[in-house]
């Protein structure tokens, strides 16, 4: 599957801490910024994050598989091996998990790991991967 990059622009509330979180913790290289803004290689894509004092936090939820998964949110579906090896690099370095890593749909077409973290403005990320890339948006038969 070939990938074109999308570019996805976000609130936040400074940007030092947002700097830390993408650039650190996550290990995103930062591109173009200014006093606003700061621009991140989120892994292929590019994200902006834009500081303002009105940064919403994930609030609305709906619930899936017996979670309350944020409505408003954004991520990106890795390959398994580098989804897993996120997860345990983040374990390692102490991060709080939103919705600890799980696999979901053991078995079925839509097989896939998934994880959800808070950025320091609220932001809600989601990183999964599919057992079976190929079955991304498999419907059931």
């Amino acid at each position: 599957m070939s990938k074109v990059p999308f570019h996805l622009a976000f609130p936040v509330r400074d940007l030092d801490s947002t700097r830390r979180f993408y650039g650190e913790v996550l290990g995103c290289a930062p591109g173009r910024e200014s006093g606003h803004w700061i621009d991140f290689d989120f892994f292929g894509h590019q994200i902006s994050a834009h500081v303002t004092d009105d940064a919403k936090a994930c609030e609305a939820s709906n619930e899936v598989d017996g979670k309350s998964i944020p409505v408003r949110h954004f991520g990106v579906v890795l390959e398994w091996k580098e989804w897993a090896a996120l997860a345990d690099k983040l374990r390692a370095q102490g991060v709080d998990f939103f919705i600890e890593p799980t696999i979901r749909f053991k078995g079925e077409i839509g097989e896939q790991g998934t994880f959800f973290l808070k950025d320091p403005s609220g932001n809600c990320l989601e990183f999964k991967s599919f057992r079976d890339r190929s079955r991304l948006f498999a419907r059931e038969a």
